[in-house]
């Protein structure tokens, strides 16, 4: 599904951001990417997005070399890869339908396609009878939810989660957690960002430790080590 071949990312004057990584992430996987701040975790999601190119190696999306991917096909690209941030990113003034219908919207997607696809979305994250809801009539979960509807409208073959439950209380986190998992399910594969000891462990799932820009550690079923 993905493959990160003898990748290098440096900035200018001498910063080396990654060094030398070899990561293979296999299709329906479930993996979590720790490690500490300033390890590598942001630039690794960036080259994964085609948000910048690496100084070295090749990146390959299932099947598809990414590594000098032409700027008109980056919105294909990030159509396969449906990314949830901390901060959730919804618009404040547009109801849960909308926002997630807004992601469908900017392709140009029929309004009888999107009428049909954001009820099942939101069905599948709980959210369904809250469609008509505003961000501030939602909890912290619920909104991280419908981030998460948002990044599910396209049907990712990836579902890239950036720290989701940086900003959500232990009961929450628990239940995007749990959401994820269920997603993963579906048979779509998860990259799970996070600096939350507590989550990894629990989990069992695979564990890639980055350190100083380097893999120092990836173990199945693995734990939170530092």
């Amino acid at each position: 599904m993905i493959n990160f071949k003898n990748i290098n990312k440096s900035f200018p004057p001498d910063t080396t951001a990654l060094k030398n990584i070899n990561l293979h992430i296999r299709p329906k996987e479930f993996i979590s990417i720790v490690g500490q701040s300033g390890a590598g975790k942001s630039t690794l999601i960036k080259l994964l997005t085609a948000e910048m190119k690496p100084s070295k190696g090749q990146i390959i999306v299932g099947g598809w070399e990414i590594t000098d991917i032409n700027p008109n096909e980056v919105p294909a690209l990030r159509r396969q890869i449906g990314v949830v941030y901390q901060d959730f990113k919804l618009l404040r003034h547009k109801t849960v339908f909308e926002n997630v219908a807004f992601a469908l919207q900017v392709c140009g997607t029929p309004n009888k396609r999107i009428n049909q696809v954001i009820p099942q979305v939101l069905k599948i994250v709980g959210l369904k009878e809250k469609a008509d809801r505003f961000p501030y009539q939602l909890s912290g979960g619920e909104i991280q939810r419908a981030a998460i509807a948002r990044a599910l409208v396209h049907r990712p073959k990836i579902l890239l989660a950036d720290e989701p439950t940086g900003n959500l209380d232990s009961l929450n986190t628990q239940d995007i957690i749990n959401l994820l998992l269920k997603i993963n399910e579906f048979g779509t594969t998860v990259l799970l960002v996070t600096h939350n000891k507590d989550i990894v462990n629990r989990l069992k799932k695979r564990v890639v430790l980055l350190e100083d820009g380097q893999i120092s550690s990836d173990r199945e079923e693995g734990k939170y080590i530092l």
